[in-house]
């Protein structure tokens, strides 16, 4: 009986696990890569540097869930009863899905935050299509799994070493500079404008846009001194593509 509750227990744990994962993933994919919206994209008033700062939020939160579905599931390992097999998957998926299940219907349609596409002309189609592949999709066949069972619960060292390394990767890939022609930094309070226009002419690099105060610019800045821009006081650096696109469906 004991095992049985701390083997359900596991399940819950591998569901929030996949949930973090599919937020790292749309964070990268859709924050990071394509650009296709920040978190905050279609709220009033909220300008680039707080669009870029919340997406950093988004992804320390995801690093939080995490962290504590791992946890869950060491404790369920110790004690023989962590998910394996079709059962861990199944679950994995799950929570991978219902990530975007969530996002669709409370960001997307409730609160109206942002849409999978700020600038399409149809907007809903493209939260449709995204829900029924990223959503829908992997919780059908997470729910498949779990009824089809398989993998007697145990230890499963090399599952939770595996998740952890795909978690932390995950994680750490959202805290790169990233490999957009542009790079998007923002700097944290206190700095005088001319400081930071100084530290960035001497790091080479050409200001493409800045705001006011010079808390956040678009730069035009070799890739390999992005990182060089966390030691002039930036709190976030960020690739971008083309940052007119970028700076105005942000308002900034």
């Amino acid at each position: 009986m004991g095992r049985t509750r701390g083997s359900s227990r596991g399940l819950v744990w591998a569901g929030v696990l996949g949930f973090a994962l599919s937020g790292f993933f749309d964070g990268i994919l859709l924050h990071q890569i394509l650009q296709w919206h920040h978190l905050l994209s279609l709220v009033p008033g909220v300008d680039l540097r707080e669009q870029v700062l919340w997406d950093g939020l988004f992804h320390a939160l995801m690093y939080v869930l995490a962290a504590l579905a791992l946890a869950g599931l060491w404790r369920a390992g110790r004690a023989g009863a962590m998910p394996l097999g079709a059962r861990l998957g199944g679950a994995l998926l799950l929570g991978f899905g219902g990530w975007h299940l969530v996002d669709a219907v409370l960001s997307h349609w409730m609160l109206g935050i942002h849409r999978i596409r700020v600038e399409s002309e149809v907007p809903l189609a493209w939260d449709l299509l995204w829900l029924g592949a990223f959503g829908l999709a992997p919780m059908a066949l997470g729910w498949a799994l779990l009824r089809r069972g398989g993998g007697r619960p145990g230890r499963g060292g090399a599952a939770l070493a595996a998740l952890g390394l795909l978690a932390v990767g995950l994680g750490g890939w959202g805290l790169r500079p990233g490999d957009g022609p542009y790079t998007v930094a923002v700097f944290g309070p206190g700095l005088a404008p001319g400081r930071i226009a100084a530290d960035l002419e001497a790091l080479g690099a050409t200001v493409v846009w800045a705001g006011p105060e010079m808390d956040v610019v678009v730069l035009d800045l070799p890739a390999d001194r992005r990182w060089a821009l966390y030691g002039r006081g930036a709190w976030l650096v960020g690739g971008a593509g083309l940052p007119v696109g970028c700076v105005g469906w942000s308002r900034a």
